[in-house]
């Protein structure tokens, strides 16, 4: 029974703190200073810089593009060329991204035959016994048939069943076959969602008309709502050069910020362009630089054989990069920030903290 009353009275019963007054300038002035610090880094850090009152979505976005262009080429292998939007933009379509051809090896007349491998440590050969037929490596040209054939006047290679003659990629040229393609331009149509806060929003703006559209030029000063990128200028402001890089190609970001505070105060959500290239450029590692890939056409002469001209092609790859977080305000976040805010004033209130913080402000004043 004395056990139940104890409990009873331990329930029931109310309890305050005990007020101790103390007459001191520097404690006064330590517990103050705390409280101020405390006041200044939820108003300041918490509600300002970091937003604690808000609630925030991940953005979610599509992008298509539109490259626009044409370039003349006099070369040996593709003698007065005309190029248009069909013949430098592979693939027609990509996925967040796109690509421009800006340099070739051309390999024309090619046929599935037979024909002297390429001299490597593991192609050259002396007798036919060097050579195994049916024998094939990935980083060979073909099939090997097991002869021995002539390669020059002073070298003999494996022969290989393959797409003859044989692609030597080894004679770049220095300068960038479609220089002109710095002028081309891109339309890039970006729409974003944040679902959360059931926004949607476009990067032409409602205010663009048609006849803008075709008019325009993104500039960071006079246009910076056009949606409408030269290459030459998307490359020059990523720091590079866009003769120098189009030689052996190279891989760009075109980075879109969709970082937006939907509060109806603020109101403004606008995307933000950057741009940044993405594969590396180390001086010190120029091992299998820049970017390419090969791809072939392929026609069939009178009397029904298949040939191929065999490309090689360098260029930029752009990747569009969109990111962005959009917040807004939340009863929720808002309640447990000035919760927190409160426990911690609550905390400088106790005497332990203001004796912990007197003491420490001592020390250092002595070491000082």
């Amino acid at each position: 029974m004395g056990c139940c009353h104890s409990c009873l009275h331990y329930v029931l019963d109310y309890e305050t703190p005990k007020t101790l007054v103390i007459q001191s300038k520097a404690v006064g002035f330590v517990f103050r200073f705390t409280q101020l610090l405390v006041i200044l880094y939820v108003v300041g850090y918490v509600c300002v810089v970091q937003k604690g009152y808000q609630e925030t979505d991940s953005v979610i976005s599509t992008v298509t593009t539109k490259v626009k262009g044409f370039a003349y080429s006099n070369t040996s292998d593709l003698e007065h060329r005309f190029w248009d939007v069909a013949d430098y933009v592979i693939p027609p379509q990509g996925d967040h991204s796109f690509f421009v051809l800006t340099n070739i090896i051309v390999t024309p007349n090619q046929t599935q035959s037979r024909c002297p491998e390429l001299p490597t440590p593991s192609s050259i050969c002396t007798a036919d016994c060097d050579c195994t037929e049916g024998h094939s490596d990935p980083r060979s040209n073909g099939i090997q048939t097991g002869l021995c054939v002539n390669y020059s006047d002073t070298q003999q290679t494996c022969e290989v069943l393959s797409w003859c003659p044989l692609e030597i990629d080894t004679n770049l040229p220095k300068h960038a076959m479609l220089a002109a393609a710095e002028n081309f331009t891109v339309l890039i149509k970006n729409s974003v969602t944040y679902p959360k806060f059931k926004f949607h929003r476009r990067n032409i703006m409602p205010q663009i008309n048609s006849s803008y559209l075709r008019r325009c030029e993104f500039n960071r000063i006079t246009d910076p709502d056009c949606p409408i990128f030269r290459l030459k200028h998307i490359v020059s402001e990523a720091g590079e050069d866009f003769q120098s890089m189009a030689v052996k190609g190279g891989v760009l970001g075109i980075l879109i910020d969709w970082s937006c505070d939907l509060d109806w105060w603020a109101g403004k959500c606008y995307p933000k362009y950057s741009f940044q290239r993405l594969d590396n450029k180390n001086p010190n590692n120029s091992v299998a630089p820049g970017y390419n890939f090969r791809f072939a056409r392929y026609y069939k002469t009178p009397d029904g054989e298949e040939t191929r001209t065999l490309i090689k092609g360098y260029g930029i790859r752009f990747d569009v990069i969109v990111f962005g977080t959009a917040g807004k305000f939340g009863i929720v976040p808002t309640i447990v920030n000035l919760g927190a805010a409160l426990s911690f004033l609550s905390l400088v209130n106790r005497p332990v903290t203001v004796t912990i913080l007197l003491h420490l402000i001592l020390y250092f004043s002595r070491t000082i």
